[in-house]
């Protein structure tokens, strides 16, 4: 059965390794619904947060071949309930919609969104959440035109203490240390 699944990569900052693991996704003719990177809280070691729908046996294959790459440290792939995960999206509208009615406004204090900035020609809003929350925000806001709109990849951490990642680099380094 088709899921949406986290894969998360941990690597140090090489030059064309998102390339190389974008190339697995697409021989498996895999989509990535959401792609983001980022430092991680281990100096100097990059976290790429890559969100795709497919079956647990696909995304396992996927992540075994990434898991190969050279300049990858370790791989792994968890649920949406195994993550905390948000995204932030940015909505330009008429700053005349403000004007005109308070009901801009209630839609953005409603929704826990917050206005960042104010012009003569527009007002931009952000808002921080689940994908159908900014969606949702989108097309309340969409009313009354919305002229740009971005969303981010997903940011996300597991719900485990530490990052997967520290556990696997003790036990490599135990490993090493083991043979000298």
């Amino acid at each position: 059965m088709k899921r949406e699944y986290n894969i998360t990569v941990f690597s140090e900052n090489h030059i064309g390794l998102l390339s190389r693991i974008t190339l697995i996704f697409t021989r498996r003719k895999i989509n990535i619904d959401s792609l983001t990177v980022s430092e991680s809280a281990i100096r100097g070691i990059y976290k790429f947060t890559i969100v795709v729908h497919c079956t647990e046996d696909m995304v396992r294959k996927v992540v075994g071949q990434i898991d190969k790459v050279i300049d990858v440290l370790k791989a792994f792939y968890l649920t949406n309930e195994e993550m905390i995960y948000q995204e932030i999206a940015l909505y330009k509208v008429p700053t005349e919609a403000l004007y005109d009615s308070d009901q801009v406004e209630k839609i953005v204090r409603d929704s826990g969104a917050r206005i960042l900035e104010i012009t003569r020609e527009y007002t931009v809003i952000e808002k921080t959440g689940h994908k159908e929350e900014t969606q949702a925000l989108f097309d309340q806001l969409n009313q009354f035109r919305v002229m740009q709109f971005i969303r981010s990849g997903r940011v996300a951490i597991t719900r485990d203490p530490l990052e997967r990642i520290s556990e696997y680099l003790r036990e490599r380094d135990a490993f090493l240390m083991n043979m000298d």
